[in-house]
């Protein structure tokens, strides 16, 4: 098994930090390998703490009286200097737990009021979103969305988009837009299930 020797901490930002770490692989040579983190300090990170808590919350509500539309978001994304097409989405505050988070992320970036619906732990808990690179884990909250759009508690640096798909909108973005990995699996199932939250129902 590979081993880490030491952890240097390169940056000091609010929400993302760089990291250096210096070990072993698996037989016994050199790794120089880099992680970006949620966590403030090494103390934090999930490689020293050994737990998967959630670093924020993915929202995926259904939208409409028949609760045929999905609610995406169209956001601007410095990483790829393009917009891309993802669930709403954001950092759990200290003091919260993922449904309040959720509640208070979907209002914030649609305007809509968010109803969550109870889902099995399984489904729910933290999972790694792109382990490669970083050590972020986010909860999936699944819900029924209403009211009506606004962007008006956008911050300055959020530039997107509120689109409220249907089956034929959902199945031309997987074919022609940039989407991001954790709603394009989920939206799969939506363009294919009559009730897309059944699988909750285990």
């Amino acid at each position: 098994m590979a081993e880490i020797k030491e952890i240097t901490q390169l940056t000091h930002n609010k929400h993302l930090n760089m990291y250096e770490l210096k070990g072993n692989n698996k037989v016994g040579g050199p790794v120089d390998y880099f992680v970006a983190s949620r966590a403030k300090t090494i103390d934090e990170m999930k490689l020293t703490t050994q737990t998967v808590n959630s670093d924020g919350v993915v929202i995926y509500s259904l939208y409409g009286e028949k609760r045929d539309k999905v609610v995406l978001v169209r956001q601007y994304r410095y990483t790829i200097n393009d917009y891309i097409y993802e669930f709403p989405a954001g950092l759990v505050d200290p003091g919260e737990n993922y449904e309040q988070a959720a509640i208070r992320e979907l209002r914030e970036e649609t305007g809509l009021t968010f109803t969550p619906v109870e889902a099995p732990a399984g489904y729910q808990k933290p999972a790694f979103t792109s382990i490669g690179m970083s050590d972020e884990a986010c909860a999936t909250v699944f819900g029924y969305a209403s009211g009506t759009v606004s962007r008006d508690m956008l911050e300055d640096n959020e530039e997107l988009e509120i689109v409220l798909a249907d089956r034929k909108e959902v199945k031309r973005i997987l074919k022609e837009e940039k989407t991001a990995i954790m709603a394009a699996y989920m939206l799969m199932h939506f363009v294919h299930d009559e009730n897309p939250f059944s699988f909750l129902e285990v």
